[in-house]
């Protein structure tokens, strides 16, 4: 499984589950273009409209702590994120993202050099382009046309990847029924 995409910059750590999608909203049934306009609303209230798909964030350490709503990955899934790059993830979130087929890879070499591209708070890099691949451990960042670095990352245990093939969860589970 292979991802390529513009690349947001998140450089804080903590990003907790109220800034990616905020409890206000989990109470409503809302629909996937409904939770797309709020991913992100408390943190950084214009990724929603600049958000496209195959986006790739990259963030610190600790992304998606706090509570287990699993709207919080599904609103940025809903958005157009493909994959979320990290120094590390709260654990349920983590798994959440795996449920929900959204990539979740901790890489910190990989995230501290797209720190160091001088990229703004909640920045776009639109010059900066993120290649993953998930079957082989692999991550490379591109500016413009050059290549920058590759960087490995540890593989998936054998079940997620079964479950993350299959589109999440809930279709692994009918595929198993």
């Amino acid at each position: 499984m292979k991802f390529e995409g513009r690349v947001w910059i998140f450089k804080d750590d903590d990003i907790n589950t109220d800034l990616i999608y905020p409890g206000k909203y989990i109470y409503e049934p809302l629909k996937e273009e409904e939770q797309a306009r709020h991913a992100m609303e408390d943190y950084d209230f214009d990724f929603s409209d600049q958000a496209r798909k195959h986006d790739i964030i990259i963030t610190g350490k600790n992304f998606g702590c706090g509570s287990s709503r699993e709207q919080a990955v599904t609103c940025l899934k809903y958005a157009g994120v493909d994959a979320i790059v990290a120094k590390s993830f709260a654990r349920l979130f983590y798994r959440n993202a795996i449920n929900s087929a959204v990539a979740v890879i901790e890489c910190p070499e990989a995230v501290d050099e797209a720190f160091k591209l001088e990229a703004k708070q909640g920045s776009r890099l639109s010059d900066l382009k993120m290649k993953i691949d998930l079957s082989n451990g692999k991550i490379s960042l591109a500016l413009k046309e050059y290549l920058l670095k590759e960087y490995s990352f540890p593989s998936w245990d054998e079940q997620a990847m079964l479950i993350f093939k299959a589109g999440g969860l809930v279709e692994y589970t009918k595929q198993r029924l």
